[in-house]
């Protein structure tokens, strides 16, 4: 009988608590496992189902570097400030000017 019920022991043949096969002579199943049931010294051509250990696992840790690029845009903004500084100077001009005064001393008449 197959049982796809026990995962990586699927495709053999696993007895539950039942009388074995004639093949067995009639080996009950607890008897099957033990030492004196399927020693080589004992009933010759009597074949033995597998005993199923329990399973052990093994760990392997890998460490896997996987590369992920990020882009991170960096604007610089550059803020001109213009600071207009305002100076006087004192421009100095001349002018001139001309007033004409007469004076008529010693005059006769209206002349």
């Amino acid at each position: 009988m197959f049982n796809s019920n026990y995962g990586m022991y699927s495709g053999y043949e696993v007895e539950k608590e039942k009388e074995t096969k004639t093949e067995y002579k009639n080996v009950t199943s607890t008897d099957m496992y033990s030492s004196s049931a399927c020693s080589s010294e004992s009933i010759p051509g009597v074949m033995c189902p597998p005993i199923y250990e329990c399973p052990q696992e093994r760990q392997i840790h890998r460490q896997i570097i996987h590369e992920v690029p990020h882009v991170c845009p960096i604007n610089t903004r550059i803020i001109n400030h213009h600071i207009y500084r305002h100076t006087y100077s004192p421009c100095y001009t001349c002018c001139e000017e001309n007033e004409i005064c007469n004076v008529n001393e010693g005059c006769c008449g209206n002349f």
